[in-house]
């Protein structure tokens, strides 16, 4: 139970290879928030947790190589989100930048298509808004986590207090 296989630092090495590249993954995957995870990202997680259990500490199944990978994992998970708030560079690489989706009135499709959204999911969150017609929009915004902020135009915007869902839609 306690007798360790694999170099402490090479299951180090690993968990942060390991670590970056489903960091990188979950990146590109598109802007949506974490408590809104559908069954199907559930899923997708808990099979990427176990297919990436063996690349960090390989054939060690000991305690300690599991504790060490852990550890090395909420490590890096603290230093990023530290450096994340200190260095705007990298928020922008990882967290992305808020998109443009309508500017007075006119809804900008090609950013539309660029955040894999369509005019059906744009319509349903102005609606979340109380606003049924995109000419009386100043300025909609799809945000880093997901949610879609609504400026009315002539008006102040709000933000709802459970946004819908605005994920990337497949095909």
């Amino acid at each position: 139970m306690l007798n360790r296989m694999v170099p402490a630092w090479e299951i180090g090495i690993r968990a942060a290879a390991v670590y970056l590249a489903v960091v990188l993954g979950l990146r590109l995957s598109g802007k949506r928030e974490i408590g809104q995870m559908t069954l199907f990202d559930l899923v997708l997680l808990l099979l990427l947790a176990n297919a990436v259990q063996n690349a960090m500490v390989g054939p060690d199944t000991s305690l300690i190589g599991g504790i060490l990978a852990a550890g090395v994992l909420l490590a890096l998970n603290l230093a990023v989100a530290s450096l994340r708030l200190r260095w705007q560079p990298l928020r922008a690489l990882l967290e992305g930048m808020p998109t443009l989706l309508v500017l007075h009135g006119r809804v900008l499709e090609r950013n539309l298509r660029q955040e894999g959204l369509d005019l059906e999911l744009l319509e349903a969150a102005l609606r979340e808004h109380g606003i049924t017609d995109i000419r009386e929009v100043e300025m909609a915004v799809l945000e880093v986590d997901g949610s879609i902020s609504v400026v009315p135009a002539g008006g102040t915007t709000h933000r709802v207090r459970h946004p819908a869902r605005f994920l990337r839609r497949s095909g």
